[in-house]
């Protein structure tokens, strides 16, 4: 019987240092947004900042034909393996 009283004395006592709790850390997010007295003040400006959704302009350049860019590729893969023979023998 002891147990059951302070189980009922207890529940509500910790339901309000719970909402306490959730109360204060909702305020903490607000006090977060406020800036110091000492920094800097953010542009306000909408131009000063990066043109993200911009294009860049079509290229002038012709894209690399196949058969360069196969040759680019042999190279590349001939240069790869060279690598890695030597990587093995290093060991």
């Amino acid at each position: 019987m002891l147990a059951l009283r302070d189980l009922q004395r207890k529940l509500p006592i910790c339901g309000v240092l719970l909402m306490a709790a959730l109360a204060l850390g909702g305020c903490s997010s607000q006090l977060a947004d406020l800036s110091p007295a000492d920094a800097q003040a953010h542009p306000k400006d909408p131009s000063a900042y990066l043109p993200v959704h911009d294009l860049p302009p079509d290229r002038d350049q012709a894209v690399i034909p196949p058969d360069q860019r196969a040759k680019i590729e042999a190279e590349l893969a001939a240069a790869r393996d060279r690598q890695a023979v030597a990587a093995k023998d290093a060991k």
